[in-house]
């Protein structure tokens, strides 16, 4: 099988992490470059009400009922068993017609809840409670459109067709959020017309997707059917993964849907604007992740421990580059940028502490995710899912005290301490069943040289570059600091830095 690994990462699996890397990286930067503007025209409380909408749909990832982490899974092991097309083909459309029953059903509910939303649970203040009710209506028939995306895209990934799918993530992204913008510019600067647009450009979205999956899939003789025996085979990992995503989605949420009840829409605007700090870290981590799960649950498929053990690690530094450097920089200058990226005095002097905070928490995050990986790969959820269910209980009550005690900035503390607990269980209880003996070498080899490296350079640039500058000056000090802090975290990566710097020296004796 040429996709799996011996002593270094296939060309396959770099072609796919730079696709996922251009795709996540497009996303985020047309998101960023329209959040500005998104304020301007609609201002602050309406992006609050987009920031609502992010936690409905995170919520309604309950739903999924794990689903979507099968999906890929399963796609990948088809992938290495050619001749089960036929079952792969079934097994795809029994869960379409499931995904699609639960989109109608998501849809229908929140329509029908929106005027009790808008009333009982948003504190508008001066926002009217009529655009409000408007809102959450379309916000309605935008996650009907949206819900299978997931599925679909799953699937794909599954399949590793990671340019593909990147390819579309790139002009769906530039359509969806650039075209909100004419349309907030030409026709309406109102959250309506914003919510509005987006179903339009979902709906493209998931026709497009869905078409190219079943392109995608190994042709097989007869069509595809409907076959509910199908999930005999999967429901116990489904069921796993569906815990999980249960409790981490309380997890990840709990502090978003207490900050939309307790604060104001303003104040909570705020704390959107302070999380998507985190924006580019989560799209980097996700975009590793999707390169790399499909490969894991290959190599435990076929008993590859050995090339298993290398993508391990070789991720795990790799992880460690691409986030640590990155999230220093947005830690240190959190209101600098704030201020050079909205243009806002109040939203920067607001959200910076908020932002630092949050990103520390989620580079935690990030660090963690190749030892979740790797129990998805064999199958084994039922440690993620205890750990899971305790934080649970620790992190909800902790924060709805932090929110009424000490505000937003609070709240964020409570994120950062979840996930830095989190690490401190999951890594040594993985390793004591999964790739034994690799723990010590994850953490003083992948993780601490770097993570040294990185705080050494950025807390440095931080202590020289004092006093208010210039938004260029704010620009180019800080992106100084990040090429200084990714530079160094390189060198002492040696899984990173020897395959860059043979890919130098290459081009240094082709020129």
């Amino acid at each position: 099988m040429k996709f799996l690994w011996n002593s270094k990462p296939d060309a396959g699996f770099k072609l796919d992490l730079a696709a996922n890397l251009t795709g996540s990286a497009w996303a985020m930067l047309v998101q960023l470059a329209c959040v500005p503007l998104y304020i301007r025209f609609m201002g602050v409380e309406s992006y609050g009400l987009i920031g609502f909408y992010w936690i409905l749909q995170a919520m309604l990832q309950v739903l999924d009922l794990g689903l979507s982490p099968t999906m890929n899974r399963e796609m990948a092991r088809y992938s290495v068993h050619p001749e089960k097309a036929g079952e792969a083909r079934d097994l795809v459309r029994t869960l379409e017609v499931g995904y699609w029953t639960v989109g109608v059903a998501i849809g229908v509910v929140i329509v029908v809840a929106a005027p009790s939303i808008a009333t009982h649970w948003i504190k508008a203040g001066s926002f009217p409670i009529r655009s409000i009710r408007q809102a959450v209506t379309l916000m309605g028939v935008l996650s009907f459109l949206q819900w299978p995306l997931s599925f679909y895209q799953s699937g794909l990934l599954g399949l590793r067709r990671q340019v593909l799918f990147n390819a579309i993530r790139i002009s769906q992204a530039t359509i969806a959020y650039g075209g909100a913008i004419l349309v907030l510019w030409l026709f309406s600067p109102t959250v309506q017309a914003f919510f509005l647009w987006q179903a339009i450009a979902s709906a493209g979205q998931v026709l497009l997707v869905a078409t190219f999956l079943w392109k995608s899939l190994p042709p097989a003789d007869g069509a595809p059917r409907f076959d509910f025996s199908l999930m005999r085979g999967i429901w116990r990992f489904a069921a796993g993964v569906s815990g999980i995503t249960v409790f981490a989605l309380i997890l990840t949420q709990a502090d978003k849907v207490i900050s939309s009840k307790v604060f104001s829409l303003k104040v909570f605007g705020y704390y959107t604007l302070a999380g998507m700090f985190g924006t580019g870290l989560s799209l980097i981590i996700g975009s590793v992740f999707n390169a790399i799960y499909p490969r894991f649950t290959a190599l435990a498929a076929v008993g590859d421990e050995e090339g298993l053990k290398h993508l391990y690690h070789f991720c795990t530094q790799l992880m460690a580059v691409l986030i640590l450097p990155i999230a220093a920089m947005l830690a240190l200058f959190s209101s600098e940028i704030l201020l050079l990226w909205t243009r806002n005095a109040e939203v920067a002097r607001s959200a910076g502490p908020i932002a630092t905070i949050l990103v520390l928490g989620t580079a935690l995050s990030g660090l963690i995710v190749l030892p979740y990986t790797l129990q998805l790969a064999y199958g084994w959820t039922s440690i993620t899912l205890k750990i899971a269910a305790f934080l649970t209980v620790l992190a909800v009550p902790a924060m709805w005290f932090m929110a009424t005690h000490y505000g937003p900035v609070g709240v964020a503390f409570v994120w950062l301490g979840l996930h830095s607990a989190n690490l401190l269980l999951e890594l040594p209880l993985t390793h004591r069943r999964l790739l034994r003996h690799e723990m010590s070498r994850w953490l003083f080899h992948d993780i601490v040289p770097p993570l040294l490296a990185v705080a050494a350079v950025a807390g440095l640039g931080r202590a020289l570059i004092v006093g208010r500058m210039s938004p260029w000056a704010t620009s180019a000090s800080s992106s100084v600091v990040l090429f200084a802090a990714l530079a160094a975290a390189t060198v002492v990566a040696p899984l990173i830095r020897r395959p860059f710097l043979a890919k130098i020296f290459s081009i240094l004796d082709y020129a």
